[in-house]
């Protein structure tokens, strides 16, 4: 018996991206940082908000790469001639992806208190009823 993967199935044609996203997905490797919430705001809008204590929106990057919301900071070592006594806030660089549906738009970004929020919008999809004419052989 052969085992059949879901873009492979007869049934399923033209989903084999489909299985390539929940791959590309499985394999972020997101490690929990930085935390984050995922909102619906309404119908067809969310929010993904990020907390990003110490970083400032020059240490940010939000990009989209093939239908793939990727979100970078790196922040630079100021630290100088600073001494630390306890260091419990975190200074590391992290990457976090989120793989956005098709008719998923990215809005706007914004930073407040500390918090990333990113606005994703449904576009609203068209209804096309389409007639195929049958030929003679």
């Amino acid at each position: 018996m052969t085992k059949l993967s879901p873009g492979s199935h007869p049934y399923m044609l033209g989903f084999e991206q489909l299985e390539r996203l929940l791959e590309r997905s499985a394999k972020s490797g997101n490690e929990g940082y930085p935390p984050f919430n995922i909102e619906q705001t309404s119908e067809g809008s969310y929010r993904i908000t990020l907390a990003v204590a110490g970083f400032s929106e020059t240490d940010l990057s939000v990009t989209l790469e093939d239908r793939q919301l990727v979100i970078r900071g790196r922040q630079r070592d100021d630290t100088g001639n600073r001494v630390f006594l306890h260091r419990g806030i975190a200074a590391r660089q992290f990457q976090r992806s989120f793989v956005l549906a098709d008719g998923v738009e990215v809005g706007e970004a914004a930073m407040e208190n500390g918090l990333l929020h990113i606005d994703l919008m449904r576009a609203q999809p068209e209804t096309v009823v389409q007639t195929i004419k049958i030929n003679r052989g």
